[in-house]
């Protein structure tokens, strides 16, 4: 038997009628929140629906130096490195004081890469391992190098260029 074919007694919704009410305070609710609170004809530019911006720097419009650092010197070792997925770059210090980025993605089959360990950048996917000074390929099955990223240090701290 169908909903509507169903015998409801006084006050009974069939599940039909309760799921058109709850489609239609959805609806109310998107409708909602993508219209205009300024009593504006809603042409104004929209306050919601992009990427989160990192609460990072100084909100009163001072010194941003700082506000797009990846990490400090100090956070990356000497003969090794470290990988920012998130940030989509892996940074290493093969001597004192010379920094280096690279792609934090595997070139054998794009998997990430997950540490940098023994003076390599190492993809444990597959076993590819990678130098820390100029992500040639040290061990396959890559057979193509990592691809450089521009960093730039300023001061201590680290970002991309």
């Amino acid at each position: 038997m169908s909903d509507d074919q169903a015998l409801t007694g006084p006050g009974t919704q069939t599940r039909r009628t309760l799921l058109t009410g709850v489609g239609a305070v959805g609806a109310a609710v998107v409708l909602a929140a993508c219209g205009n609170n300024d009593g504006g004809s809603g042409s104004g530019a929209p306050t919601s629906g992009g990427p989160a911006v990192p609460s990072t720097g100084d909100a009163g419009g001072g010194d941003r130096q700082n506000a797009q650092s990846l990490a400090t010197t100090a956070d990356i070792p000497v003969g090794g490195g470290k990988v920012l997925a998130a940030e989509g770059v892996v940074i290493t210090q093969p001597t004192a004081g010379q920094f280096k980025g690279f792609s934090p993605i595997c070139t054998h089959q794009n998997c990430p890469v997950t540490n940098v360990d023994g003076g390599t950048i190492n993809c444990t996917c597959h076993g590819s391992k990678f130098s820390i000074e100029d992500g040639s390929v040290k061990a396959g099955p890559a057979t193509k190098p990592l691809p450089p990223k521009d960093i730039k240090v300023t001061g201590d701290q680290i970002s991309l260029a």
